[in-house]
């Protein structure tokens, strides 16, 4: 209910709304546009710049216009908070409108203009809390005023000069902006100096629906943008998926288990078995530096260095030199640990070399053992250098190969998971499949781990010694 002195009458009141609706409604339509605009990043799950500077701009705009109507004087009579805020959020408003017109793009990307337009923003907060502190004064005015004069003039010439963009966004823009600065101009010239006049929220209006069309349109290019990309995402997982082989064969002396479970859509871990027989057997595992794309095109890099050594495949060392000098000077900076065992049932016994990768794990009588034989890092030297250890085998070994993401995650106290804590793992899969083995090492991580930040790949292999 209106609180009103003795003097005004529901006439004046009735006037008084009468006279204020235009505004009324504009400052409604300028808050829903603010709300939505929120509202649409909030749905979104999606910070987007535009549409946050975009809505405080409306809201601060559409919040004055409200509280300098008559109506609101009238029922906050006498309310100093109220006259003080009235007064002073003008003073934040060329904030987000500066802040709007930078993210866009539409004011050039220089240092100076960049320094000169904070340092403006600066000045209009502190105009604000000036007003807010010790009230109105005829200097704050003053200086709000050519602040605002002149951010007006530099708009509009960067708008109609000869150095403005030339693309289809700014031509609407331009639009608006014409408008709200002829409007603005003319409240605050011809408005202060001969007869007050309240034009400027029609300009404002005309500059927020271009600004409205402009950000749309970019939303729905950069979502569409997005699909493609995440179209061409899930084209490269299928792709990179393809080059990983199948299961194992069936094999009288070995039963092998692989897990892949990379950190994005594509990763840059890498496994494959270069021999797969009943009396033979070659796994290799690799993991690239870095994650994502980039690492996924090394991967497959690596993939055609190891296929190309299968003249080598039953000696470790000679096919982690032959990738190795196929790499050199084509990972572009990348490296890659990578890791390979020769098994033979005939002879039974194991070869294994590495290059920079965690060691192979041998459980044998329920005891884990590390297997260690590491070389240089793979594309890092051409005159890197690599030998291998040959071990006996014996029926019921279990080996483990795997990627340091399944020893590296860190729970929520940011401690690592370790490779004790592995070779536990390990110890009590005694009487499990290779499958389950996997499953279990890489669900025993996933648990540990506060989220997936490396690539899980995971290779078993039991030595059965049917044949």
């Amino acid at each position: 209910m209106l609180m009103m002195d003795a003097q005004l009458t529901a006439g004046d009141v009735l006037r008084a709304f009468h006279s204020d609706e235009p505004f009324l409604f504009l400052g409604s339509g300028f808050l829903t546009v603010a709300i939505v605009a929120i509202s649409f990043c909030a749905l979104r799950r999606r910070l987007d710049a535009l549409l946050v500077w975009m809505a405080v701009f409306a809201g601060l705009y559409g919040l004055r216009m409200w509280l300098q109507t008559h109506i609101m004087r009238i029922d906050f009579q006498g309310n100093l908070i109220f006259d003080r805020l009235r007064l002073a959020i003008s003073y934040l408003i060329p904030i987000p409108a500066f802040m709007f017109f930078r993210v866009a793009g539409f004011l050039g990307r220089t240092p100076r203009l960049t320094r000169l337009g904070h340092a403006i923003n600066f000045v209009f907060f502190l105009l604000f809390l000036g007003v807010l502190i010790f009230g109105p004064r005829h200097v704050f005015d003053a200086l709000n005023g050519a602040m605002v004069s002149g951010v007006l003039w530099i708009l509009l010439m960067r708008s109609i000069g000869k150095n403005a963009k030339k693309d289809r966004d700014f031509d609407v823009v331009r639009i608006g902006v014409l408008c709200f600065v002829a409007l603005a101009l003319w409240d605050n010239i011809v408005g202060e100096l001969w007869f007050p006049t309240k034009i400027e929220p029609y300009g404002f209006a005309v500059l927020l629906g271009c600004l409205g069309y402009v950000v749309a349109r970019r939303t729905l290019e950069r979502d569409a943008e997005l699909g493609e990309i995440q179209s061409e995402m899930e084209l490269a997982r299928r792709i990179q998926l393809s080059i990983l082989p199948g299961d194992f064969p069936a094999s009288a002396d070995f039963r092998v288990a692989a897990r892949y479970v990379p950190m994005n859509t594509v990763a840059g871990d890498l496994y494959d078995f270069l021999l797969a027989g009943d009396r033979q057997a070659g796994l290799f595992i690799a993991d690239v530096s870095g994650h994502g794309m980039p690492a996924a095109l090394i991967a497959s890099m690596v993939k055609m260095a190891a296929i190309s050594q299968g003249n080598n495949a039953e000696h470790p060392a000679q096919v982690l030199a032959g990738m190795n000098i196929a790499l050199c000077g084509n990972t572009q900076g990348q490296y890659v640990t990578a890791a390979y065992v020769y098994l033979n049932a005939e002879t039974r016994q194991l070869r294994y070399a590495a290059a920079g990768h965690p060691s192979m794990l041998l459980l044998r009588q329920g005891k884990v053992t590390e297997i260690t034989e590491n070389g240089l890092l793979l594309a890092a030297s051409d005159a890197a250098e690599y030998s291998d250890i040959a071990l006996p085998l014996e029926i019921g070994d279990r080996l483990l190969m795997y990627t340091d993401g399944l020893i590296e995650a860190r729970n929520a106290e940011g401690k690592m998971i370790g490779e004790d804590s592995l070779m536990d793992t390990l110890r009590k899969t005694r009487g499990m499949t290779p499958g389950e083995t996997a499953d279990r090492l890489i669900a025993s991580t996933q648990s540990w781990a506060k989220a997936q930040d490396d690539d899980l790949t995971v290779l078993v292999c039991d030595y059965v010694g049917a044949g």
